[in-house]
């Protein structure tokens, strides 16, 4: 079953204005391999040269910080929601 991945409008111009892709995974890191085979530009905006998410960038899955659960490793269920949130900054 697809999991809905939850893109803010600052990062829609690289999925083409799609707020809520479906993809197919069964942790994080596939979900994100996933977004990526779809929108390559999100890579570059969401993870590091090494595949990890980058630091000013929060995800969540089901509302859960995956920093404080598993990581890229977080199993992700069967009709989950993935969210991405950059960090805001500026004031």
């Amino acid at each position: 079953m697809p999991v809905t991945v939850k893109i803010p409008p600052q990062l829609r111009a690289a999925t083409g204005g799609d707020g809520a892709p479906k993809v197919e995974g069964s942790t994080v890191g596939e979900v994100l391999d996933a977004l990526y085979a779809q929108h390559g530009e999100l890579r570059e905006r969401i993870a590091s040269g090494d595949g990890t998410i980058r630091r000013f960038v929060n995800v969540f899955l089901d509302g859960e910080d995956i920093r404080f659960l598993d990581d890229l490793n977080t199993s992700v269920p069967e009709g989950a929601e993935l969210t991405i949130l950059p960090a805001v900054a500026g004031g």
